[in-house]
């Protein structure tokens, strides 16, 4: 399957959704949804993993639901009025843990925003363990701070520490104790949809903008390879 762009209908239709927001206005629609999102999501995972092999010659890009490609469908538990969702996320990672909780290459889009990451933006508490046990060590605290400073002054965000206070047994004074408090590790840019990511060069345009936050996915990823994620307490791995 080529790719030659996302779809300017697969925006309208999306609109649309937000308009009519029902599983069973999708069911009336299918074949637009697999025709503007799902084929050519499947193609741009596709060739998207083909470009990352440069940087990560084991990633996992797979161009399928519940892999690469996330549901159409909202928690029903939580959203009964709003069932379908209207921003379309994709995710290529590094590693053999779970794909949410590992260090991967991460885009999702609107009608209005288009966002592109790399790391992990929501650390589950196995991996949030994992993390401030891992940034006792003053060298990788320290080379963290200094990647996320690059990452700001290359013009990339980075979210703001989750947590208030830092937590027990742990230096409030350390240069770099703002850290202790980060509930996610990610940078991130966001723009709108433009002629570009209409056409097949939004590839190699994402590529260039995962080239640039390479060694901070792939300082998570080392984080992540100190994570027993199968024992049911984490038990940080030296």
């Amino acid at each position: 399957m080529l790719f030659n762009g996302f779809s300017k209908k697969g925006l309208n239709f999306l609109n649309q959704i937000i308009k009519n927001n029902s599983k069973e206005y999708l069911e009336l629609h299918k074949d637009e949804y697999e025709r503007y999102i799902l084929n050519p999501n499947k193609a741009y995972v596709e060739e998207m993993g083909e470009y990352l092999q440069i940087l990560v010659p084991t990633i996992t890009a797979i161009p399928k639901i519940n892999q690469s490609l996330f549901r159409i469908y909202r928690d029903a538990r939580f959203h009964l009025n709003d069932p379908i969702k209207t921003r379309i996320g994709i995710i290529i990672w590094q590693g053999s843990g779970h794909r949410m909780q590992s260090s991967s290459f991460y885009m999702h889009y609107d009608p209005y925003e288009v966002f592109v990451s790399a790391g992990v933006r929501n650390f589950k508490p196995t991996l949030l363990k994992t993390y401030r046990e891992y940034i006792k060590d003053d060298k990788k605290r320290e080379e963290l701070h200094h990647i996320l400073e690059d990452m700001k002054a290359k013009g990339f965000f980075i979210p703001e520490p989750k947590y208030k206070k830092i937590p027990r047994g742990f230096d409030k004074d350390d240069s770099y104790s703002y850290l202790y408090k980060m509930g996610a590790i990610y940078a991130y840019t966001t723009y709108q949809p433009n002629e570009i990511f209409f056409t097949k060069d939004v590839v190699q345009h994402h590529f260039k903008i995962y080239e640039e936050m390479f060694a901070l996915q792939q300082w998570v990823y080392e984080l992540t390879l100190h994570c027993d994620t199968t024992a049911d307490v984490c038990r940080f791995r030296p």
